[in-house]
């Protein structure tokens, strides 16, 4: 695995030092010398030089344990790896890679002194992923030298890196400094210096609004993070990450971000500020947004914001039948969930024939399910048969929960409420899976305002597990506690938010596409680059093109102008050229050409 150090194919950037070994520089320097280059680490702490060969150590022992490195591999990388806190180490190195604290005033210093032991040709790079890598080059005798190089923790396993050009940068630096990056293994994104680079520049910003949407007591801070996870498919909750990247990192990150930017989205949250004053940093420090079991340790333990175990406070009402309003895929899709469940299910739709379509849709459903082997063809069937289609909404007179899952439109959702609110029992709950409008005007086009709740699910219904349970001012509690048990008896989870533009998810999740297509407005970095960025960096499992194209053009800008009407902030308002997209009907997948151009079907 490990190449030899004398192979002729290697960039000219042979002998590499890096300053800083915390978790980062320690991982930079796994990463360069198992692809064969000799590596410099240096440190001003004695103890942290020896943690980091001894780290060092014993991540080539496990990867000799887990058969991906041999003991005469690993014997070949610790040999070329030379620890010590003497910076004068540096001067045979032909690439310095600084990973010190996010400080001007120390990377500076660093680079200063650089500059008088390293020898003309050598570049300097910086692995700020907050600071101006062009003030950091202004201050150099070298400044054509001086790059940005941003790796993502933990370096051994994170492909991105984001090769950073400030106006003075020699382009024969970037190219010998990306031609490296990519030996190592890594996808190098060429970008352009400004505070957050493309990857935390967008992250950063969606962590801040998760911070503050915490701060507000709209959710906790469970629901905040499951929400995200099983929305979108995220590897972690945002404050979760915000505990593992270091709540005082993020503010750091976030200032430098609005200094440039000016943009309320970062400027920090307030209980960034006041968390990181308290020193509770997040898992370095055992303690941030949650407690862990130890400073370092990723075990979350409970305090006293952890929620009760155990039944609600308050029952819920009896649950049998459910009827399902609608004949699209959505409702389709929330009707096999009820009926797998073992709920007789009422299927109705503003015509037998579409009633009867969306039950044929949940049939092949089925049967695909079958054909994998999920489920034997007499439980299929024995689902089918739970499923009563109908051509009018009279025919939930006997429901116990009734769930409108029609177009997005307020006018026709508040007829059908009005419609629901005429044929239901009394007692019979009354759900709405809006995405985006106000719940509460659909309570109020009924007599029985306190029935009525939101129940968003999610696309495929039968394959995501989220819910977003949303309670109005006037929803009873009694009605929040029987769609919480539902949830439960569907195997969905359940997460809890009141009743504003987006919830919880599409509040996150739509912010930080429009950021992604301003960078695009704004000639910074091109589509694939930042879609590889948010994939690689950030463990999404599409870049926010992709999914932008996938969710459609259209809904995206609908539901961005529910979001900038709602919160009058400047910094959502939806970008020029989606806008411009949507008006030339490019509108993603659905249409051919969205962000990028697809083969019709």
């Amino acid at each position: 695995m490990a190449t030899p150090q004398s192979d002729p194919s290697l960039s000219p950037l042979r002998t590499v030092a890096v300053v800083g070994l915390g978790t980062m520089g320690t991982g930079i320097t796994e990463v360069l010398a198992k692809a064969g280059r000799e590596v410099i680490g240096i440190d001003v702490s004695e103890s942290q030089a020896a943690g980091s060969l001894a780290a060092l150590e014993a991540s080539t022992a496990r990867a000799v344990a887990r058969g991906r490195l041999t003991e005469q591999e690993r014997a070949g990388v610790l040999a070329r790896v030379r620890i010590g806190t003497d910076l004068t180490a540096a001067a045979d190195a032909d690439l310095v890679i600084e990973v010190v604290p996010e400080s001007y005033d120390i990377k500076h210093q660093i680079f200063r002194e650089l500059d008088g032991i390293v020898r003309p040709e050598t570049i300097l790079a910086t692995g700020t992923n907050a600071l101006s890598v062009t003030r950091l080059a202004a201050d150099s005798a070298r400044p054509e030298r001086v790059l940005g190089l941003h790796f993502f923790n933990p370096a051994p396993a994170m492909k991105l890196v984001e090769v950073v050009s400030s106006v003075l940068t020699a382009p024969s630096a970037v190219a010998a400094v990306t031609d490296l990056a990519l030996e190592l293994g890594k996808e190098p994104v060429a970008v352009g210096d400004r505070p957050g680079f493309v990857a935390d520049g967008l992250l950063f910003g969606y962590l801040n609004q998760a911070a503050a949407m915490y701060e507000a007591k709209y959710a906790s801070r469970e629901d905040i993070d499951a929400a995200m996870r099983l929305g979108c498919g995220l590897p972690m909750g945002p404050l979760a990450l915000l505990d593992l990247i270091g709540v005082d990192t993020a503010r750091t990150v976030l200032e430098a971000m609005y200094a440039e930017s000016r943009d309320r989205l970062h400027a920090p949250a307030p209980v960034l500020k006041q968390l990181s004053e308290a020193g509770l940093t997040g898992r370095k420090s055992g303690r941030g947004f949650y407690t862990y079991e130890a400073p370092g340790s990723a075990t979350v333990v409970r305090d006293a914001l952890t929620p009760l175990d155990g039944a609600a406070l308050t029952p819920g009402r009896t649950v049998r039948s459910v009827g399902v309003a609608g004949s699209g895929t959505m409702a389709s899709g929330i009707a096999e969930v009820f009926a797998k469940a073992g709920y007789q299910v009422v299927l109705a739709a503003r015509s037998e024939d579409k009633a009867q379509a969306a039950k044929a849709r949940i049939g092949k459903s089925l049967d695909r399910s079958v054909g994998k082997g999920r489920m034997t063809a007499e439980a299929a069937a024995a689902t089918l048969d739970l499923i009563t289609a109908a051509g009018s909404y009279d025919a939930f007179a006997d429901v116990d929960l009734a769930v409108e899952a029609v177009a997005e439109d307020l006018e026709i959702k508040q007829q059908l409420f009005a419609t629901l609110d005429k044929v239901c029992k009394p007692g019979a709950v009354l759900a709405t899976t809006t995405s985006s409008l106000p719940v509460v005007a659909c309570a109020r086009a009924t007599s029985r305002p306190q029935d009525v709740i939101g129940m968003h699910f999610f696309n495929p219904a039968p394959a995501m597990k989220l819910v977003e349970v949303v309670r109005t001012v006037l929803t009873a509690e009694d009605v929040h506690a029987t769609v919480r048990e539902v949830c439960a008896n569907i195997r969905k989870h359940a997460v809890d938010c009141g009743d504003r533009a987006g919830f919880i998810v599409n509040a996150l999740l739509f912010p930080y596409l429009n950021n992604a297509i301003k960078m695009v407005e704004e000639h910074y970095a091109s589509l694939d680059d930042i879609d590889a960025a948010m994939k690689l960096g950030g463990g999404y499992p599409m870049g926010p093109f992709e999914l932008l194209d996938v969710v459609g053009l259209d809904v995206s800008l609908a539901i961005e102008k529910v979001l900038h009407r709602e919160f009058r902030d400047p910094g959502l308002a939806p970008s020029p050229l989606l806008e411009h997209l949507v008006a030339a009907g490019c509108l993603g997948r659905k249409t051919g050409r969205g962000f990028r151009e697809y083969a019709r079907r």
